[in-house]
């Protein structure tokens, strides 16, 4: 029997299918033909040429076509306006540093019909180090994908160090996971297949896990952010740290409310703003948005 799929996946296999020609630029170029319709070509004149130049992106057409290319790849959700920048970002500091297991994984979710839904490289390092700088030991993931950020932090963690990890969907953690075992880190993890909600539920209701958490990563359901933030704010430590993903939505956040928009990028982006707000105005935590992959935000919680 099939599992059942979020609405986000839904929506992403509804605008797949609906696109189905045009899906590789359109997805892969850059976050704005990610979510805005109608998609139009970049016409090669003198003029943009010009200005494509002074951007650092490329001059000609056979680089350009070199350049689309390169940039069908998993996870491309970068925000900077130039591809050839985003590049130079992944062939310089990404990919030369990037283990072997991520890289491979990295890969075959290349392969998955839904694989913008993946974390990207520069936010797998980004994570990666974060976790070594707080030297957290105890963390937590909500929304697990095939894997590739719940790898990145168990390579971070010491060889005694927990995940938690939670998602509706195992088959595609499954598609990941001998990539885990094989890195040797599969032992850090814990996998729960179902919602998250309960599960928090029972842990706040057990009072003994209030606090233990150094790190939480959420990047899942985005209609239920507000409702993990309520529960996780009393799981993680004081001074540990929360990261939610995808808090800037291709973009979508600072979008006319009327701009043609991908239908589950339109669903989702309300929920967004709602959180955003909520993390601005909570007095329990310092905030810190940053433009890394589609946008992340971190809440250190200092009471």
């Amino acid at each position: 029997m099939p599992r059942p799929r979020t609405i986000e996946s839904t929506f992403l296999s509804l605008d797949l299918d609906l696109d189905h020609g045009l899906k590789q630029s359109r997805l892969y170029i850059t976050p704005i033909n990610f979510f805005f319709f109608p998609f139009k070509p970049k016409i090669q004149t003198k003029k943009n040429q010009a200005k494509m130049a002074v951007n650092g992106e490329t001059k000609t057409e056979s680089n350009n076509e070199e350049q689309v290319s390169r940039h069908q790849e998993v996870g491309h959700k970068s925000l900077l306006q130039s591809d050839a920048l985003y590049q130079y970002i992944l062939e310089t500091s990404v990919y030369p540093r990037e283990p072997e297991s991520m890289k491979e994984l990295r890969e075959i979710t290349a392969k998955h019909p839904w694989n913008i839904m993946t974390t990207s490289a520069d936010e797998g390092q980004f994570l990666n180090m974060l976790l070594k700088l707080v030297n957290a030991k105890n963390t937590m993931e909500i929304g697990v994908f095939t894997g590739y950020s719940l790898l990145a932090t168990a390579l971070a963690l010491p060889d005694d160090g927990k995940i938690l990890a939670m998602d509706i969907n195992r088959e595609n953690y499954d598609l990941g996971r001998p990539i885990i075992e094989k890195a040797g880190v599969a032992h850090k993890i814990e996998f729960k297949e179902g919602p998250a909600m309960p599960v928090l539920d029972e842990m706040i209701a057990d009072g003994k896990y209030h606090g233990t958490y150094d790190f939480i990563f959420v990047d899942a359901d985005k209609d239920n952010y507000i409702n993990y933030h309520k529960r996780l704010i009393d799981l993680v430590k004081v001074g540990g740290l929360i990261g939610y993903d995808n808090t800037l939505w291709n973009g979508s956040v600072v979008a006319p409310p009327d701009a043609p928009m991908r239908k589950y990028v339109r669903y989702y982006r309300d929920f967004v703003l709602e959180l955003n707000k909520a993390l601005a105005a909570d007095p329990r935590i310092e905030i810190c948005m940053l433009p890394v992959g589609d946008g992340i935000t971190l809440c250190r919680r200092i009471n």
